[in-house]
């Protein structure tokens, strides 16, 4: 067993907000008798994007804040103390490193641009002395168990999941002891308020499909509910596609956007479930969902930047429209689908939208007003509770014609209105809604 150093070393957290199967605290405990963690909450991320978005609105900002207040609880009890800051993480993560003398600091490893400007930030104004220790800490299928190199990651989703179910593992969780406290830690800092984030207090909407508190505590509530409590993931696959209430999906997936909670814990608890109940059709399609966010990650670290670029990562050339009006139109619920309408409406008003909806206004966004799909993906990413860069950005190439639909559909969303809405109820809930 390897020897624990006994000065203390740092946990930086950012999309990994858990403490319950997370390889990079799990690894810092393991490797030191003291730990300190850190959270920047980075004013870049609540400024105005380059398409006039902000980058984070209200309703991720308060499941955000939720959630570091749930971390810092968890964390407390097993003796380590959370330092949260408002301020760039190249400014204030310096100065614990002085102030608490450290030489190694842990982190997830995170490939998309943003993140990794920021790393490279950190790196330059900190100690060429200084260690990092960096985990894929966000994966089902983690990188070195797929058995296949990064650059031959398949073109198609279902090659990517067919090799996965035959070729990988899914590791097993981790569980952290305790570590030992540090005496007289002087931690004055503070988790920020909305309005210190610039925001108004609001009230969840009646309305909401999605009413839930961040944190890994509402996380894995949640999931004993869906699962173990009313058994509603053996109906999952039947129910997937609604639009209204709480309970048509899982609802994992801003906790899972986060790192509130892990693909891996979800994984084996969905096979918890069929070995104390059954197993059919719906236990597999929820696994199934998250081998389709393992993809997304794979194609964002296959193609690198390239999943932001207007050709995507087929580099096809469109003819896009860049209308305004028409983008505000789309923004607002002004189109002439009332049903692409009720999802934007639902969007703007909650944070939320299902599944079924994002194809369609995504598709209609699109393919039929042929606006730039980026705009639609940077509204979607300020809107969003559980906005993923991976899935979002992944998702909208693929309904847009330049990422991994081989067959470039498109939404017929008047006839998926009749499908999926054929009674009007989720159309008349959201359209008689006064946008402010």
């Amino acid at each position: 067993m390897q020897e624990k150093q006994n000065n203390t070393s740092l946990v930086w957290f950012t999309n990994d907000l858990r403490v319950h199967d997370n390889d990079v605290l799990n690894q810092a405990i393991l490797e030191n008798n003291h730990i300190i963690a850190a959270y920047c909450f980075d004013p870049r991320q609540f400024k105005i994007d380059e398409f006039g978005f902000k980058k984070t609105e209200k309703f991720r900002a308060q499941f955000l804040i939720e959630t570091i207040q749930n971390l810092k609880a968890n964390l407390k009890k097993i003796n380590i103390e959370l330092f949260v800051f408002v301020e760039l993480p190249e400014k204030c993560i310096p100065k614990l490193i002085t102030k608490h003398k450290i030489n190694t600091i842990y982190l997830q490893n995170q490939w998309t641009y943003e993140e990794q400007i920021v790393f490279k930030n950190l790196k330059k104004v900190l100690s060429k002395s200084l260690y990092y220790k960096t985990y894929y800490n966000q994966f089902l299928y983690h990188p070195d168990n797929i058995n296949m190199a990064i650059s031959n990651i398949p073109k198609v989703f279902t090659d990517f999941r067919k090799h996965v179910e035959k070729h990988s593992i899914v590791k097993n969780i981790n569980l952290n002891n305790n570590i030992k406290a540090i005496e007289n830690i002087d931690n004055s800092t503070k988790i920020p308020t909305l309005q210190d984030l610039g925001f108004k207090d609001f009230k969840t909407h009646l309305n909401t499909a999605f009413p839930f508190k961040g944190g890994e505590d509402e996380a894995l509530k949640r999931l004993k509910y869906y699962f173990f409590e009313t058994k509603k993931l053996g109906f999952y696959k039947k129910t997937r596609n609604g639009l209204i209430g709480t309970d048509f999906s899982s609802k994992f997936s801003p906790w899972l956007a986060n790192g509130s909670v892990s693909a891996k814990t979800i994984y084996w608890e969905v096979k918890q479930f069929e070995k104390e109940h059954f197993k059919n059709q719906s236990t597999y399609w929820l696994i199934f969902e998250l081998i389709w966010r393992d993809y997304f990650k794979y194609i964002s670290l296959k193609h690198g930047n390239t999943i932001f670029k207007i050709g995507g990562i087929l580099n096809k050339i469109y003819d896009w429209n860049y209308d305004k009006s028409l983008i505000q139109n789309w923004i607002n619920g002004e189109t002439k689908s009332q049903f692409v309408n009720a999802n934007m409406i639902e969007l703007k008003k909650t944070g939320w939208m299902s599944n079924r909806g994002r194809q369609n206004v995504a598709s209609f966004f699109a393919k039929d007003l042929k606006l730039d799909w980026r705009i639609g993906a940077a509204y979607f990413e300020s809107l969003l509770i559980d906005y993923d860069v991976h899935s979002n950005y992944g998702n909208w190439m693929y309904v847009s014609g330049v990422g991994n639909d081989p067959r470039d559909r498109k939404f017929n969303v008047a006839l998926q209105a009749e499908r999926y809405d054929a009674n009007g109820k989720f159309q008349n809930l959201w359209l008689q809604e006064t946008l402010f």
